[in-house]
């Protein structure tokens, strides 16, 4: 099974791209919403949450962990890979890389408070393009947004256009979407930030880097394709996250309670 985690709603996005690009493959997800969101919790709770939430997996027969959670991505996956013994992928690095292939130069990325916070995106691109400039903006509603199903109204799209508008005076080229609640709100930011801007969707380049991992550990791979189905579980079960998660997967699944913690 490859196990993902995150949050909340927003890790699905991954579990969708699992099926796209790795058919086959069984699938765990556990979204812990009695907690949600990371993004403005200490680095301590946010690595204490996120040993928690890979823990579970794991005893759900998880042989890979997806960190599909920016937060978590940023603040605890060093921790996690010195605690588990399965590969840990995270949603940034692959996300920086793909942008400083497709960029101009000026690079604007948006996350959570924790994430902008960390400043892990402007490390990771210095280090990898110099000369590429980065610019951060928070934007902490929009997750709650995501959760309420709030993606369509008119109310967040002149969220999106006041946390927007910073990055569209510094005139970026490219936009990172850093969480993986964010492609929720795919037509939302593009009405925001201009058609012009490319955006990068960090759960399409992390299960391609996945996919590229499996290739060259095939004994992994044929594991993972032992069990075919996908199961979702929550931390706090409620009936809205259930019917979100089958507008979005476009097919129904039933969601469990999870217990960790």
């Amino acid at each position: 099974m490859i196990g993902v985690f995150d949050s909340g709603l927003g890790g699905l996005t991954v579990v969708k791209e699992i099926w796209r690009q790795l058919p086959g493959r069984g699938v765990v997800y556990l979204g812990d919403t009695a907690r949600t969101p990371y993004g403005t919790k200490s680095r301590h709770l946010i690595q204490r949450y996120s040993l928690q939430d890979a823990e579970f997996l794991l005893a759900k027969g998880a042989k890979v962990i997806v960190v599909a959670c920016n937060t978590a991505s940023a603040q605890a996956v060093e921790a996690l890979r010195r605690h588990v013994d399965v590969p840990v992928f995270e949603v940034v690095t692959p996300a920086v890389n793909s942008a400083a292939i497709l960029t101009s130069g000026r690079v604007g990325v948006i996350g959570t408070r924790g994430t902008v916070r960390s400043g892990i995106y402007e490390r990771k691109m210095k280090r990898l393009s110099p000369q590429t400039t980065i610019f951060s903006a928070a934007c902490p509603l929009f997750v709650p947004l995501v959760e309420e199903g709030w993606t369509k109204r008119p109310e967040t799209v002149s969220i999106a256009r006041e946390y927007l508008r910073p990055l569209r005076l510094r005139r970026i080229d490219t936009l990172i979407l850093g969480c993986t609640h964010y492609p929720f709100l795919r037509s939302v930011i593009r009405q925001a930030i201009g058609s012009k801007v490319k955006l990068i969707d960090p759960a399409h380049d992390t299960v391609a880097e996945l996919a590229t991992y499996l290739k060259q550990h095939l004994e992994l791979d044929a594991v993972l394709r032992t069990k075919h189905s996908t199961s979702i579980y929550v931390s706090d079960l409620t009936e809205r996250f259930t019917a979100l998660a089958g507008d979005w997967l476009g097919r129904k699944l039933r969601v469990r309670s999870a217990e960790i913690g």
